[in-house]
């Protein structure tokens, strides 16, 4: 039976074809939100840093609580479609709302605005979680085998990361659309007026694309790890206390948070694009205030969409290798070794940004810090799998959500480090966006101080490197790999054949 589970395949091609179009799709949604946001609500909407910095943190903490909480609804319910599927249904179109109401920029009050943006975000976060947490619980009961099931994840991630790419094609595009447009123009049109279009435009056609193909993950996908619903008899240990007695889970959920950094480079090259760089033309030469606010919207998107594709060369790049290297690799040898070849490749983008503030000299270096962000999000999740799978040998109880759960812990958490990181550091050297960008005026990054347009910098520099520094700590001492996972695949076999679980493989 344990070979069995090693050979034999249940996930035909039409099903993974479905799982990554949706894992694309939902990529695309959620890339518009964690990328952005922060820019958005600092920049366009100039909500105060401090009520940022409050709501981003707060939010995502809570956020991250219900991730868990709803990975046990899943886990307990049992409704005839599926303990999946059916969230994800009642998810997407909620979901889709919104997020365009959340860059719809609405003409209030700033008491007003920032309740308004309260409501939207955190809303916003809570239905998010309950097709999130079904989504990456899929590949679970999709298939038995961990070796299909680490297939299933990394070829999906694959897409999801292609997904995740697509708000800054559309970032680049519609900025330098609305530049010219600005350029020419009879009539002057201001540059927060400018912005708020960009990001209602992109959340417009983020959204309507990316709803389709997130949809796509309701049909055609099979559940076929069917557990039964089992309650908790006494003496029996409760979920919150099989958490906390699962040590290697433990260490991949503190790996996950410590590895909070290297959400930096995507949530914060906007920031950097607008404060630490400038490409275009020498602004004293222009003529009018239109053609330099259209020099200075083109040389953001122009540098934001530069950090971007060296972010996804990377980030690519080791997710487009994953499917071969998990085979060939123990997962935490992939961590350790990426991440520590990241660190050093941040020292040195550090340096070269130090003497050169140079945004060319330092692709060849971003690219390779953002390396571990392929493997870490490939990994990560195959990993807390594999978890799951011990905590099943050990206590009886199979919770397939509450994997999904904790890698929507991770991925929340981590991200409201990484935008409290960047809202503080705006706090910490003074910087002010509505002195920055107004609908009188837009100033260049060229125009701040060399210390504050290094500062920005380092965001996406030695802050992420660090990070990835630490994460790669506690996997020094995680041990399901090499010969110990393949023993707990064996006897967790036996031990489902030994109670009758219901793993169906038709067509």
């Amino acid at each position: 039976m344990g070979q069995a589970l090693k050979t034999e395949k249940y996930v035909k091609k039409n099903e993974m074809t479905a799982f990554c179009v949706a894992g694309l799709g939902q990529g695309m949604i959620y890339a518009l939100m964690s990328s952005y946001i922060s820019d958005y609500y600092l920049n366009v909407l100039q909500l105060t840093p401090m009520f940022v910095l409050l709501l981003m943190l707060l939010a995502r903490v809570w956020d991250a609580i219900n991730d868990p909480l709803m990975g046990m609804i899943v886990d307990r319910s049992n409704l005839k479609s599926g303990k999946m599927i059916p969230f994800i249904r009642m998810a997407i179109i909620p979901v889709a709302i919104m997020t365009l109401l959340m860059y719809l920029s609405p003409n209030l009050g700033s008491t007003e605005i920032m309740v308004y943006s309260a409501i939207v975000y955190v809303l916003w976060g809570m239905l998010y979680t309950v097709g999130d947490v079904a989504f990456w619980g899929l590949p679970n009961v999709m298939t038995p085998s961990s070796e299909e099931r680490s297939s299933v994840i990394s070829v999906s991630k694959i897409f999801n990361s292609i997904g995740s790419a697509v708000p800054e094609v559309l970032f680049l595009v519609i900025g330098l659309i609305l530049a010219k447009v600005v350029e020419t123009s009879a009539n002057p049109i201001d540059p927060l007026t400018i912005q708020k279009r960009k990001y209602l435009i992109m959340a417009i056609v983020t959204v309507a694309i990316g709803s389709i193909l997130y949809s796509r993950a309701c049909f055609g996908v099979k559940e076929r790890v069917k557990m039964p619903v089992t309650r908790r008899k006494k003496g029996e240990p409760s979920l919150l206390k099989r958490v906390f007695t699962c040590k290697p889970l433990l260490l991949v959920l503190l790996m996950g948070v410590l590895s909070s950094g290297r959400y930096m480079v995507s949530a914060a090259a906007i920031h950097v694009a607008r404060y630490s760089f400038y490409i275009g033309p020498d602004l004293a030469t222009l003529a009018d205030d239109a053609a330099r606010s259209a020099a200075i919207e083109a040389s953001i998107s122009t540098v934001k969409t530069v950090f971007q594709i060296s972010s996804i060369v990377g980030l690519f790049g080791a997710t487009l290798f994953m499917p071969k290297l998990m085979k060939k690799f123990d997962y935490k040898k992939l961590v350790i070794v990426s991440c520590l070849a990241g660190f050093a490749a941040s020292i040195v983008t550090t340096i070269v940004g130090w003497f050169t503030m140079n945004l060319y000299a330092c692709i060849p270096f971003i690219i390779i810090s953002c390396i571990p962000l392929g493997v870490i999000n490939t990994v990560c999740f195959a990993m807390i799998c594999d978890c799951l799978d011990y905590m099943e040998l050990k206590t009886g109880f199979r919770d397939n959500a509450l994997g999904a759960a904790c890698q929507g812990f991770i991925n929340k958490i981590g991200n409201a480090f990484a935008t409290s990181g960047i809202v503080i550091m705006y706090m910490v050297i003074g910087l002010k966006p509505d002195q920055m960008l107004s609908s009188e005026a837009v100033v260049a990054a060229t125009e701040l101080a060399p210390s504050l347009r290094f500062a920005m910098f380092t965001l996406v520099s030695i802050v992420p490197g660090i990070s990835m520094l630490l994460c790669s700590i506690p996997m020094f001492f995680y041990k399901i790999a090499g010969k110990e996972k393949e023993r707990i695949v064996s006897e967790l076999a036996i031990k489902r054949k030994e109670r009758g679980i219901d793993i169906s493989n038709e067509v």
